[in-house]
């Protein structure tokens, strides 16, 4: 009985060593998300995300209790806006940050990221997605830029007049000969890479990301994707892809989508939508499709969280980077309110302590972890800035 004492107590010693090592490594480091979709959400329902909200995955006070230090904020639209759309959105991330100047504030620079991390506030990033919203206009990239603009993704899942996107160009509605950058589009790197705006590759097509890392004079980013050999969907990196960042010098950013991480989840998902297939079908009608899909995961968290991904498995996604290209290209970049399934515990920006864990879990040094949790970014901000 005295020796299972003990053993016992020794247990809970090395729980309690691990939970401190933990926070430690985490509080340590400077966390960031490359990739958010709050914005558009907020401007739709007029909600306040200063504050704690019931519903979505990002506000304040949860960015704060995960230990999140950078946000891009994602300005997005689908092929119907455009340029008044995204800075509509700006606007409103300016509110925001005009209400709560001692939580938040506006960064374009690693070294103001790091200044506003130091005060303890949450330094916020401008990632336009889609490059529809400039609008086939230069200019538009100029003022884009002036309103802190840190990176422009060439294309959402539309293409554009001068980038093909992975989605057209795998459904064959772009044929190859019009695939990849034209001139404009090319101009469009070159443009981004004057201005020190990261060129995101995340959404194009094949030919429009070789075309672009063959034009870019800086080092890339893919700031939501995931990797094409653990699950082989159009928006995910090939290995190819994923070397040719490498040697580029630019970094991949994993995506928390299940969709994205588990080759298993649409046959999962199609068959909960199957087992409550009347239920969605009323629930659509009233609310419209993408209401109606998280109405029915909230109705029925049991069945829903048991289609989602495992941590672990973005782990995976993690390391299948790092074994391809080195630790020094990769990050986080977790779609956030721009999905309807994250990894199982991955509820919200407050759980980013659990991925430090699961890193920890799977080797990965105090180093190594704060590269990916949000150096490696750092670096690359810095590369384009020239700073």
């Amino acid at each position: 009985m005295k020796n299972l004492y003990f053993f016992l107590v020794f247990i809970l010693l090395q729980i309690k060593l691990f939970a401190q090592n933990l926070d430690k490594i985490h509080q340590n480091a400077i966390v960031i998300d490359t990739h958010g979709d709050i914005l558009f959400n907020q401007i739709k329902s007029g909600i306040d995300i200063g504050k704690l909200q019931p519903k979505g995955n990002f506000d304040l006070v949860r960015a704060k209790q995960g230990g999140l230090d950078v946000q891009f904020f994602s300005i997005w639209c689908d092929e119907t806006g455009g340029y008044a759309v995204a800075n509509q959105e700006i606007d409103s991330l300016y509110s925001l940050i005009k209400r709560y100047p001692d939580k938040i504030q506006l960064v374009t620079t690693g070294k103001d990221l790091e200044q506003a991390v130091k005060q303890h506030k949450l330094a916020a990033m401008i990632g336009v997605e889609g490059g529809h919203m400039i609008e086939n206009r230069l200019d538009y990239i100029d003022s884009l830029a002036k309103r802190g603009m840190a990176y422009l993704t060439l294309t959402w899942n539309n293409s554009t007049s001068w980038s093909s996107s992975a989605a057209e160009e795998t459904s064959g509605k772009v044929k190859p000969e019009n695939a990849g950058l034209n001139k404009f589009g090319k101009q469009v790197v070159k443009r981004l890479n004057k201005l020190g705006v990261m060129v995101d590759l995340s959404h194009v097509g094949e030919k429009t990301f070789y075309d672009a890392i063959a034009t870019s004079a800086k080092p890339v980013i893919v700031s939501h994707s995931c990797a094409y050999a653990l699950n082989p969907v159009p928006r995910n990196l090939k290995d190819d892809q994923i070397k040719a960042v490498g040697k580029n010098g630019g970094v991949v950013c994993i995506n928390f989508y299940s969709g994205f991480l588990d080759s298993t989840f649409n046959t999962k998902q199609k068959e909960f939508f199957a087992k409550y297939d009347s239920e969605l079908k009323t629930l659509t009608a009233k609310y419209g499709r993408s209401n109606a899909i998280d109405t029915l995961i909230f109705n029925h968290q049991a069945d829903a969280d048991a289609t989602r991904a495992p941590i672990a498995l973005l782990v995976k996604h993690i390391s299948h980077v790092v074994k391809l290209i080195g630790i020094d290209h990769v990050g986080l970049g977790a779609d956030f309110d721009g999905a309807e399934s994250f990894p199982l515990g991955m509820n919200s920006v407050a759980d980013y302590p659990k991925i430090t864990d699961e890193l920890i879990k799977n080797g990965y040094s105090e180093n190594d972890i704060k590269k990916i949790l949000g150096g490696n970014v750092i670096r690359l901000i810095r590369a384009n800035k020239g700073e």
